[in-house]
């Protein structure tokens, strides 16, 4: 497993869209059962991932604890709809992070090449990597990186995602979404006046 980089620090942002609208007006979790996050992890993390119950739950809880920073990070803006009733609070989320974080002491070692600056990879130490401590040095990375200025909640109708803010006027996580928010603005302004009219 690698550790995380700027590179790769959205990583933690992956982890955070595992839960997603369902396109049926509720609320997905990509990570239910032990085989999806073997998918998810394999897809992301680790091409040889196969978890277990244990893991899942390792997992579960940390992706808790990063929407709760996700939800932290985008105030004053409202946090994610999916999370607003149950955010855990910020400091066991910043507590587990750490925590989870230590698990697998990294090295780091020196890259140079002849024309390119030099750049530091961080492996663990005894070789084997714990698949919670890489994502949690992810979101660690990711929350205290530039990224984490541009971090989002999407606010269209049934979205639960959080997404990186590409450019100034952008205000939803993808062009679906701001759609739906635009036909869900029209409906309500028609409305209106056919309410008033029957008062």
């Amino acid at each position: 497993m690698q550790d995380p980089t700027n590179d790769d620090a959205r990583l933690a942002l992956d982890l955070a869209l595992t839960i997603r609208h369902d396109g049926h007006g509720g609320v997905a979790d990509d990570l239910t059962d032990p085989a999806g996050l073997t998918t998810w992890a394999q897809a992301h993390v680790a091409p040889g991932f196969v978890a277990g119950d244990a893991e899942l739950a390792a997992v579960r809880e940390l992706r808790a604890a990063i929407r709760a920073l996700f939800a932290r990070a985008v105030r004053p803006a409202a946090p994610s709809p999916a999370d607003a009733a149950r955010l855990m609070p910020v400091p066991d989320a910043v507590n587990l992070l750490n925590t989870v974080a230590a698990r697998t002491p990294t090295i780091p070692l020196l890259h140079w090449a002849e024309d390119a600056q030099p750049v530091v990879e961080h492996r663990a130490a005894d070789g084997a990597d714990d698949l919670t401590a890489v994502l949690a040095r992810a979101a660690i990375a990711f929350l205290a990186g530039p990224d984490r200025e541009r971090l989002r909640a999407c606010h269209a109708p049934r979205c639960v995602r959080y997404f990186i803010k590409e450019h100034p006027r952008q205000e939803w996580c993808k062009p679906a979404c701001g759609n739906r928010a635009r036909v869900a603005r029209h409906h309500e302004r028609h409305r209106k006046p056919a309410d008033s009219l029957g008062e």
